[in-house]
């Protein structure tokens, strides 16, 4: 991954990490997969929080139509796609190692479906079962916390951390035609402004929208105007992030019928409004 596209990926992690700039409790370290492991990993994300006793910050996130694998010193995740908002609430001190997937990644990890996990997450071995031998996944996961533990802050352990896991996803390739296919679709209405209907979607791939369905369903335990939606907002919070826009300008560049229901979905979906987002950032309303 180049410098550019690192640059974008973090541009990316950003706008869905609705983030309280007040909040210091918390770092960050991002970065990419190498070139052979792109197919599988959009990217490595590795945050250490020290929170004041008696205190809690919580992370929302708006996360993408990905599963993770997350290593921490007290357990190891798999995640299936949070159709709402994924909410983790930091408590002292502790750090973590997450690996953001490919679309057509998590299929490939649980060997099957990854619809039973829409919504939810389980110990990764156990996630893992039918493709991965226990002892495999327990070595891993040991090795994580055997590099992290001297100093989690320190970025050359956070990268030793990353690049045994990338190591041990590697068994996990190559991707399948099928995972290739929902990759690009995934792809068509991320990098697509102007993509805001799935008939769209279903002309770009020539195919019917109960195809797509099944597909993304299979794939990612979602719907294809679940996509839809979740770019808009993704782009929504980065717009409103960075100030500068009317309500109105952007309900109509994101294809809402009028600003009021491009307010009800954000607010449904993060629980504030627009305004009091963008307040955040800006010190005043959108």
């Amino acid at each position: 991954m180049d410098e550019r596209d690192s640059v974008r990926a973090a541009d990316d992690v950003e706008r869905a990490h609705l983030v309280d700039p007040r909040d210091t409790s918390f770092r960050i370290g991002r970065w990419g997969p190498p070139d052979d492991l792109a197919p599988l990993v959009r990217r490595y994300w590795v945050p250490t929080w020290s929170v004041p006793g008696g205190q809690e910050a919580e992370q929302r996130v708006l996360q993408y139509p990905v599963c993770l694998v997350v290593v921490a010193d007290s357990y190891a995740r798999f995640y299936g796609v949070q159709p709402g908002l994924s909410t983790t609430t930091l408590r002292g001190t502790g750090w973590a190692v997450g690996v953001m997937l490919q679309p057509a990644a998590g299929a490939l990890l649980v060997g099957g479906s990854v619809a039973p996990w829409t919504g939810r997450h389980a110990d990764v071995a156990d996630a893992l079962a039918a493709t991965t031998p226990r002892p495999d996944v327990d070595a891993m996961v040991a090795g994580v916390r055997d590099v992290m533990a001297p100093d989690p802050a320190d970025e050359a352990r956070q990268r030793a951390a990353t690049d045994l896991v990338g190591t041990f996803l590697r068994r996990y390739l190559p991707v399948d035609d099928e995972g290739r296919l929902v990759d690009a679709v995934v792809a068509a209405v991320e990098d697509d402004p102007g993509l805001v209907r799935v008939s769209q979607l279903c002309e770009r791939f020539a195919t019917t929208e109960r195809t797509l369905q099944r597909l993304t369903r299979r794939r990612l335990g979602l719907t294809p105007k679940w996509l839809v939606q979740r770019r808009r907002l993704h782009e929504a919070a980065g717009r409103l992030r960075a100030g500068g826009t009317t309500l109105a300008d952007l309900a109509a560049e994101l294809g809402y019928a009028d600003e009021s229901h491009l307010s009800r979905d954000f607010r449904h979906v993060t629980g504030m409004t627009p305004g009091a987002f963008a307040a955040r950032f800006t010190g005043r309303g959108a």
